[in-house]
């Protein structure tokens, strides 16, 4: 799916981003022109409330998240880290905006550029691809799709089960005659010495606490990392309740883009925000009513959603692998394991500080731009905000067990590479179902309101952030998911084109318009349907003449913030 993105994002992005790529390196000055795409924002937590234990305990931790940092290099590419330790030797300016381009993006290549090299081919005596491998490092270099999956195929189930599972790499072997072949490794193996050390700090941070539940997350996760069994620590993650609020492990599989199978190690340090985690727990009252009420046949409805997931609120204090590397995540939903999903549900994370950060960056301006003048008054902070919740809770509800050939399975085992894709979009736009149901019951008075005018307000903020994350390129994930839905809803009549590179939202359709495409997901999901997604990303996920219109007026708007962790460095002193 990446080679047939390709193409694409990079007649997007040539009138949005500099130029760069391995045969024509970027220079000084097209390397400062693709960092400014990323305002720079100090992030700010309020410490002050927490014991002082819990203090000891963030420094812990926030030392273990710069170790996840170094799993995360490794993990992106297998030279990685042989070209960060070169890149330190070049005291140059190019030298200087190479090394901060390149912890930007922790690799050498240029993520919301369609992820191509800003490198030479080749530096310090290491070969550099002219684009990420879309194995990471998580495959052998080399090792073609089809000839892995061959091998995943001829595998008895429980070794199958374990090539495809989160926390494994698979490596070249020989057998006993000589002959190539392949294996599992485990990541407590691949990566022991790195997990050790995270191990001892977990403990000690485990040991500071005096939260119980902290203590007990802390000392599970670090039994995890060497046991390579992450079940009970993430249920303990699930029951977390605590001032400190952390998460940190292998998680996300976007780095994965030839199966979508491998974890990416990640860390975020938060502070709990308890007055606006409050706020939210009215959304746990309804969420078997949501799945009961999804647009989608019933017979594929989960009748028993389990119990309340948390929702939690936060405010970050640190982030590092792919937890702080290009976009910065406004919120996340973990974890990914279906055994847990089926079950508990999964947790929703919403890191308050850093969606006002890009609300006031990079949204406000881009409304300017892409809403007509009567329409820009609508754009709400609680609209966004709410929607990103919103989009959380959605990744817990609709299908997560299908049957293929009449064995049991999973959407993402099915969607394959893309599953991401589906799924990101299929959150995005079960949250905007979901918050028209609710405000047409009045469930959502107190936060949102009810009648036109959160109407109004919920589409265009909607509408504009869709520009947003259009802003960042069509290989992400969630980019290509929001051109599916920009480009359906345009054919829908929902959103409007006025032809200058504005936008506008017919009332009258929209609300129909989205529960169509809401289906559609739904129902790809339910069903397993590899072909069919395929299908409706070949089909929308472009860039349109007049979506590139809008995109060419958004030149000088920053594509997202770049945090500096200033409570963190503050508690280091």
């Amino acid at each position: 799916m990446k080679t047939l993105l390709l193409p694409i994002a990079f007649a997007v992005l040539g009138a949005i981003a500099a130029p760069a790529c391995a045969a024509n390196p970027a220079t000084v000055a097209e390397l400062n022109t693709m960092a400014r795409r990323f305002a720079p924002v100090d992030l700010i937590a309020d410490t002050s409330k927490l014991s002082k234990g819990d203090h000891v305990a963030i420094e812990k931790l926030i030392e273990a998240a710069k170790i996840v940092d170094t799993l995360q290099l490794r993990q992106r590419w297998s030279g990685n880290e042989a070209l960060w330790a070169e890149l330190q030797k070049d005291t140059t300016p190019l030298g200087k905006a190479r090394r901060d381009y390149f912890w930007l993006n922790k690799g050498p290549w240029s993520i919301i550029d369609g992820n191509r090299s800003f490198m030479p081919m080749e530096f310090g005596g290491i070969q550099i691809p002219a684009e990420k491998p879309a194995g990471a490092n998580f495959y052998p270099e080399g090792a073609t799709k089809q000839e892995l999956e061959t091998w995943m195929n001829k595998l008895a189930p429980k070794d199958k089960e374990q090539a495809q599972w989160f926390f494994t790499v698979i490596k070249r072997t020989k057998d006993g005659k000589g002959a190539q072949q392949f294996t599992s490794v485990n990541y407590s193996d691949e990566y022991a010495t790195e997990l050790q050390q995270l191990s001892r700090l977990l403990k000690e941070a485990a040991n500071a606490t005096d939260n119980a539940s902290l203590k007990k997350f802390l000392n599970l996760r670090a039994e995890a990392f060497l046991s390579n069994d992450y079940l009970a620590s993430d249920f303990a993650w699930m029951d977390l309740d605590s001032p400190v609020d952390v998460t940190i492990g292998p998680y996300e599989t976007y780095n994965d883009e030839l199966f979508g199978y491998k974890a990416a190690f990640e860390a975020y340090v938060n502070v709990r925000d308890a007055k606006e985690t409050e706020k939210l727990n009215f959304f746990g009252k309804h969420m078997q009513e949501l799945e009961n009420n999804l647009p989608l046949d019933p017979k594929y409805r989960n009748p028993k959603v389990g119990a309340i997931a948390p929702m939690v609120v936060v405010n970050q204090v640190y982030g590092a692998g792919d937890g702080n590397m290009g976009v910065q995540t406004a919120a996340y939903n973990l974890p990914n394991d279906e055994r847990i999903i089926s079950k508990r549900g999964s947790k929703r994370v919403m890191l308050k500080n850093v969606q006002e950060a890009k609300f006031e960056s990079t949204l406000k301006p881009i409304t300017k731009l892409v809403l007509r003048p009567a329409d820009q008054k609508d754009l709400d902070f609680d609209s966004f905000f709410t929607h990103i919740l919103a989009h959380e809770i959605m990744h817990g509800l609709g299908p997560h067990a299908t049957t293929q050939n009449g064995k049991p399975s999973t959407p993402r085992q099915d969607l394959k590479d893309a599953y991401s894709t589906i799924e990101e979009a299929k959150a995005d736009v079960t949250g905007l179902w979901a918050l028209r149901y609710m405000m047409d019951k009045g469930q959502l008075k107190s936060s949102l309101g009810q009648g036109t005018a959160a109407e109004r307000k919920l589409y265009n903020t909607f509408l504009a952030s869709a520009f947003r994350t259009l802003h960042f390129g069509l290989t992400d994930s969630h980019a290509r998911g929001m051109a599916i839905q920009v480009n359906y809803l345009l054919d829908k009549g929902g959103f409007v084109s006025h032809g200058d590179g504005t936008f506008s939202v017919d009332f009258a359709k929209i609300k129909g318009a989205v529960a169509d495409l809401d289906r559609e997901f739904l129902t790809i999901e339910a069903t397993g349907d590899y072909a069919r997604a395929q299908a409706l990303m070949k089909q929308y996920v472009v860039i349109r003449p007049d979506v590139q219109k809008a995109l060419d007026k958004m030149k000088a708007v920053p594509n997202d913030i770049r945090p500096s962790f200033v409570t963190a460095a503050n508690l280091s002193k």
